[in-house]
C-alpha cells in the first residue's frame, strides 16, 4: 500500500517561504514521478508542479508559481520537496502530494494514483 505523507505547511506572511515534503513508502519511489497539488477553499484541485523519474529532469510548473516555486526529489530518501519563496495570499490553500502513474511528469491528476491527505498552507497579508 502506497502512502504519501505530507509535512512543513503553516502560516507565514506574505513575501515569505515555506518548505514542503512528502515522505513515500510502498513502491519504489524513484521509478514515478511525483507532483504537488493545492486545493484553496471553494475551488477545484489544481496543478502546482511535477517532476520526472527517476533523476527529475524534467519539472513542470503551473505559471503562477514558476520562478517562486521549485520543485526536487531525493529518492535515496523517498521523498519530493516544495521550496516555496515569496509566498502570497494567493498561494493560500491545502497542499496534496501525488505519486504518478508512471515516470513522465504531468498535469492532469489523472496521471497520478496515489494522494497525500494534503497540508494546510496560510499567506497571510
Amino acid at each position: 500500500q502506497v502512502q504519501l505523507i505530507e509535512s512543513g505547511g503553516g502560516l507565514v506572511q506574505a513575501g515569505g517561504s515555506l518548505r514542503l515534503s512528502c515522505a513515500a513508502s510502498g513502491r519504489t519511489f524513484s521509478r514515478y514521478a511525483m507532483g504537488w497539488f493545492r486545493q484553496a477553499l471553494g475551488k477545484e484541485r489544481e496543478f502546482v508542479a511535477s517532476i520526472s523519474a527517476p533523476s527529475g529532469g524534467t519539472t513542470r510548473y503551473t505559471d503562477s508559481v514558476k520562478g517562486r516555486f521549485t520543485i526536487s526529489r531525493d529518492n535515496p530518501k523517498n521523498t519530493v520537496y516544495l521550496q516555496m519563496n515569496s509566498l502570497k495570499p494567493e498561494d493560500t490553500a491545502v497542499y496534496y502530494c501525488a505519486n504518478g502513474k508512471g515516470p513522465y511528469a504531468t498535469t492532469a491528476t489523472e496521471g497520478y494514483d496515489y494522494w497525500g491527505q494534503g497540508t494546510q498552507v496560510t499567506v497571510s497579508s
